[in-house]
């Protein structure tokens, strides 16, 4: 079995999948939003062809733990995939997910379009090998 991470955003949706042993997160898709049915039927889709037990959603939340009206948005989208997934799905604290994403792809020396390409799928796997490894060390956060 493996495990699914999400970074939800207004325009995009990155897509980690973790191993069989569920030690590391990879990079999966990049899905562009088009409508919530479209959206909800792409990742239920990988969902099935990736035999997932579990998803994480990032949650981003504010530096100082509180909703933004971005965090209100996934909440949003977080109630409609639980409505049509029959696995767990959790929420796991992205904080600075996207800024650690953003500095690997720069560090890599990308151009500004390969990096706007990778930086939703690369901070879902961020997303996704943080709850990973926090399972490990048994700690729980979001």
């Amino acid at each position: 079995m493996r495990v699914m991470g999400l970074d939800v955003g207004t325009k995009r949706i990155g897509v980690a999948v973790s191993d069989e042993l569920m030690l590391t997160a990879q990079g999966r898709a990049t899905i562009e939003r088009k409508s919530l049915d479209s959206d909800l039927s792409h990742i239920d889709d990988l969902i099935k062809n990736n035999n997932i037990s579990e998803v994480i959603v990032g949650l981003p939340l504010n530096m100082d733990g509180t909703y933004s009206a971005k965090t209100k948005e996934v909440i949003e989208f977080l109630d409609h995939l639980l409505k049509i997934l029959k696995i767990p799905v959790k929420t796991w604290d992205e904080r600075l997910t996207s800024v650690q994403a953003e500095r690997v792809l720069l560090e890599a020396d990308l151009s500004r379009r390969k990096r706007k390409r990778l930086s939703d799928k690369l901070a879902a796997q961020v997303i996704l090998q943080s709850y990973l490894d926090s399972q490990k060390k048994g700690e729980t956060h979001a």
